[in-house]
C-alpha cells in the first residue's frame, strides 16, 4: 500500500501545519492568519478545504472568525496551554454563506417532547427548525440542526431556506437584539440515526459524535437548541487544563 492511502484528510493536513506555525511562534496570538485566498494558493486545495480546516481550528477553540476581518489566532488563557474546545459557540458563529453548506429544510413545525423540554415550552407547540449540511470537497463533514421557539424566529431568517450570511448568535442580535449568553453542551459518541446515516453517507455502524447544546439568554431562558452530528473519523475534540 502507498503512503497516500494512510495519509490524513486535506483539510487535517491544513489544520496540522497551522497548529505547527502557531506553536512555533510564527502565528502568535492575537495575529490575523493568511486570508482563505492565500491558504487555497499556500496548500494548493479548494475554498471548501480551507474553509473546514479553519472551522476546526474554531472548533478546537484555537482561533477566532470574524466575518469580514478574517481568522485570528486566540491567546491562551493563564496557566493553560489552549482553550477548551466550544462546538456549541462555534456553530453558532459559522456563517453558512462563507461555506459549502445545503439548507436542506428551513421552516415551522410540532415541537416533540424532547424538543419541547430543552426548549421550556408546551409539547406539540410551534418552533422553527433549520438543518443545515456542512461539505468540504470530499464528503459531507456535519450535520447542523437547530430549534427555536416561533416567537423567538420571528423576524428573523432561521425559517428561511437561503444561507445565512451572518452566524446565528450575530443574526439575532442583529435583528431582535437578543444576546446569547450560556451554553450547555452534552457530548455523545453512538451510531448515527437512518436519517443521519442517509444525510452524511456514513454506513449505519460507524461512529459519530454528538453534540447537544441549549443556548440561554441573559434571563436563564432557552433560546435555542443545537444538534451538531459529526462524522467520528474526521473529528476529534480534545481539551487542556490545569491539575
Amino acid at each position: 500500500m502507498s503512503s497516500e492511502e494512510f495519509a490524513p484528510p486535506k483539510y487535517a493536513q491544513i489544520v496540522q501545519t497551522i497548529r505547527q506555525k502557531i506553536a512555533d511562534g510564527t502565528y502568535p496570538p492575537g495575529s490575523l492568519l493568511p486570508s482563505e485566498t492565500q491558504l487555497v494558493r499556500e496548500f494548493k486545495v479548494s475554498r471548501p478545504t480551507v474553509v473546514r480546516a479553519l472551522q476546526v481550528l474554531q472548533l478546537r477553540g484555537v482561533i477566532e472568525r470574524e466575518h469580514g476581518k478574517g481568522s485570528f489566532v486566540k491567546a491562551a488563557p493563564p496557566g493553560a496551554s489552549n482553550q477548551n474546545p466550544r462546538p456549541g459557540r462555534a456553530v453558532l458563529d459559522r456563517v453558512e454563506a462563507d461555506e459549502n453548506c445545503t439548507v436542506i429544510d428551513a421552516g415551522s413545525l410540532a415541537a416533540t417532547a424532547g424538543i419541547a423540554k430543552l426548549l421550556d415550552v408546551p409539547e406539540g407547540s410551534t418552533v422553527v427548525r433549520r438543518r443545515v449540511l456542512f461539505r468540504d470537497d470530499e464528503r459531507p463533514t456535519d450535520l447542523f440542526t437547530v430549534w427555536c421557539p416561533v416567537h423567538q424566529a420571528e423576524g428573523t431568517q432561521l425559517g428561511e431556506a437561503q444561507p445565512l450570511t451572518a452566524g446565528i448568535r450575530q443574526h439575532l442580535q442583529a435583528s431582535k437584539g437578543l444576546k446569547l449568553q450560556h451554553v450547555v453542551e452534552r457530548l455523545s459518541a453512538r451510531h448515527p440515526s437512518a436519517d443521519e446515516s442517509k444525510v452524511l453517507k456514513l454506513p449505519k455502524s460507524s461512529a459519530v459524535l454528538g453534540v447537544l447544546a441549549s443556548i440561554f439568554n441573559g434571563g436563564g431562558r432557552p433560546v435555542l437548541v443545537v444538534d451538531l452530528v459529526l462524522p467520528g473519523d474526521l473529528h476529534e475534540l480534545e481539551d487542556s487544563y490545569s491539575l
